[in-house]
This record gives C-alpha cells, sequence and structure tokens, in this order.
C-alpha cells in the first residue's frame, strides 16, 4: 500500500501488545486520514479528575488511548461515541465501567471493575442500556480500540470513499473468497446476539461484514471502491449499482 503502510500487516503486528495498538493507531491516522496531534488527546488532569469523580484508577491502557486519541472524533465517535472522561460511569449493576456508547443507547461497552487491576483488561458488551446483561466482547482494551478505530472509520469516510450494502448468503460468500481476512479475533455483532463482525482487506481498501447482514466498504480512491462494486455486484446504497 501507499505510504509504505499495508493494512493486513498493521492490524496483526497491532494486537501483541498495547504499543502496537498505538502504534496502529498512529500509522492508520496518518495514511488513511489526518496525523495525530497533542490536541487529540485528553490531559493527565483531566483523566485525574475523572479518577478522583469515580473512586478508582484508570488501568493504563485506558489512560494511554485517552491520551494519545480520546478527542479525534473521527477515530473514536462518528457512528457511536466513546465518552469523554467527564462523562465516564459505573452502570447499573455497580460492576462494569462504561466508556462507550451506541449511537441510539441500545448498546454498550465497558470494562469490569473487577478487572481495573490488569494494564490492559478485557471488554464486555451489552445490548440493553437499562437492564444490562454483560457478555464477552474483547480480551483486551487495547485491542477493543482497533476495533472501535476501524469501527469508526468506516462512517468518517467521504461519502465518495465509501458505501454499503445488503449482504445475502452468496455475497457473504463471495467477500471471502476476493478480499484477505484481517487478523481480528471474532467478536460478536452487537445488533445480532449470536452474529459476529468480520473484517476483510484489499487494495486500498476495508471491508466489513456484518454478521453476514450488511457490508460496510471504505477506500482510498474512488477507482478502488468502484472496483469493490463490481467485484460485488449488488444494490449499493451511495452509488451507481453493478
Amino acid at each position: 500500500m501507499s505510504d509504505a503502510f499495508d493494512l493486513g500487516q498493521e492490524v496483526a503486528a497491532s494486537l501483541g501488545s498495547r504499543q502496537g495498538a498505538w502504534r496502529f493507531v498512529r500509522r492508520f491516522a496518518q495514511s488513511w486520514l489526518t496525523p495525530l496531534t497533542i490536541d487529540d488527546g485528553w490531559t493527565s488532569a483531566d483523566l485525574q479528575a475523572a479518577e478522583r469523580r469515580l473512586g478508582l484508577r484508570l488501568p493504563p491502557a485506558i489512560r494511554e488511548a485517552y491520551g494519545l486519541f480520546g478527542r479525534r472524533q473521527d477515530l473514536t465517535s462518528v457512528q457511536d461515541r466513546l465518552l469523554g472522561p467527564d462523562e465516564l460511569e459505573v452502570d447499573l449493576t455497580g460492576e462494569v465501567l462504561i466508556h462507550r456508547v451506541e449511537n441510539q443507547s441500545v448498546a454498550v461497552w465497558g470494562v469490569p471493575l473487577a478487572a481495573m487491576a490488569q494494564p490492559d483488561p478485557p471488554v464486555v458488551l451489552a445490548r440493553n442500556f437499562e437492564d444490562v446483561g454483560w457478555e464477552p466482547f474483547l480480551d483486551r482494551f487495547s485491542v477493543a480500540c482497533v476495533e472501535m478505530v476501524l469501527s469508526e472509520s468506516l462512517f468518517s469516510a467521504p461519502v465518495e470513499l465509501s458505501d454499503n450494502r445488503e449482504l445475502d448468503p452468496a455475497a457473504a460468500a463471495l467477500v471471502g473468497q476476493l478480499f484477505a481476512s484481517l487478523a481480528m479475533p471474532a467478536y460478536p455483532m452487537w445488533a445480532l446476539p449470536g452474529g459476529s463482525v468480520r473484517w476483510f482487506v484489499g487494495p486500498e481498501v476495508l471491508v466489513c461484514d456484518f454478521a453476514g447482514t450488511w457490508l460496510w466498504v471504505r477506500a482510498r480512491t474512488t477507482a478502488e471502491l468502484d472496483a469493490v462494486r463490481v467485484a460485488l455486484p449488488g444494490e449499493w446504497l451511495m452509488g451507481p449499482n453493478v
């Protein structure tokens, strides 16, 4: 890929450590969006104020992520929303610190308070904000940040560089044949119990399969997006159908 950035390799490398995840965020922002700046993170004072209010110590992974890119909305809050430090809250069960909310508040993500002593704790998901029933999402906060950045980038793309369409079984199978799988671990699709999200990459394109029901594509150029539409003919919502 251009700028010596191979999205598939970068995602795979991001999963090994917190530092790998933050390197991915920096590199992805620089290559596919705009470079991170010092103003894109929350300050230590912001995070310390949140800790005093909540009466707990935030794990290093949360502090590092918020300090690096927590204010960058195109990476964190286009579709769903990463809560600011002053918005972090403990759920109704008193067991989970909520840090991310679906755009209609029908799902939330959080970190179990029992795991707060871990440097890079797991993230859990609940599909009902009021009657919270938590289930595993991803086993490390840093990996969940990689997922968040990838997901939000689908929605931050200019309209001429992104598209989406409904999937049927035949089209879903074709996606797996045409594109290489990203190394993201399996995780649940919040809108479909029992469903999981799959990520793929092609020449300068990022492809996301929402549990075999919907397909999202972000490309680096209009030509690359058009090539995806040709390879996967169907009722694309944002551009010419093939």
